[in-house]
């Protein structure tokens, strides 16, 4: 199989120290990127934008954890058990988050942003703008399981 190494941009610097689930609203992050790879000039042009796409690494999750069958989301039997690639779960094969936030500030390499799920230290991999062209291309449709789960988690 063939194996991908990737450096990070940067890493979050948040509120959150744990990996828990819910009230990520209630956070403060921000993405401080790597000041030896990046100048502010990264971030030229984003302040035009009101989301970003973060995708980064969920370093502290335990590897031996990691799901690649089907599970009750979040543990829950009253919710149908579904395959790792149909929820949003931390323990997945490659250890890959990713968040739309709306962006609050920039200031040099620093970009800070609300509603971001990622825990203090976490790896940043990318940063790309969020374009309504990229979104949804027609009807969104998601298990009432899953908006069940969502309640509360920003």
């Amino acid at each position: 199989m063939m194996s991908i190494s990737m450096t990070p941009i940067g890493f979050v610097k948040s509120t959150r120290k744990e990996m828990l689930d819910d009230q990520w609203s209630l956070e403060k992050a921000s993405i401080q990127l790597d000041r030896a790879l990046f100048t502010e000039e990264a971030l030229y042009g984003l302040e035009d934008f009101s989301h970003v796409i973060v995708t980064f690494y969920m370093h502290n999750v335990n590897k031996e954890k990691i799901e690649t069958k089907a599970r009750h989301p979040r543990n829950n039997p009253d919710w149908p058990k579904v395959g790792i690639f149909s929820q949003r779960g931390k323990n997945r094969p490659n250890q890959i988050g990713i968040t739309i936030c709306e962006i609050e500030e920039i200031n040099g390499v620093t970009l800070t942003v609300k509603n971001l799920d990622a825990i203090d230290g976490t790896p940043v991999l990318d940063i790309k703008p969020y374009m309504a062209e990229f979104g949804s291309n027609g009807e969104v449709r998601q298990p009432e399981w899953a908006t069940e789960l969502m309640k509360g988690y920003f």
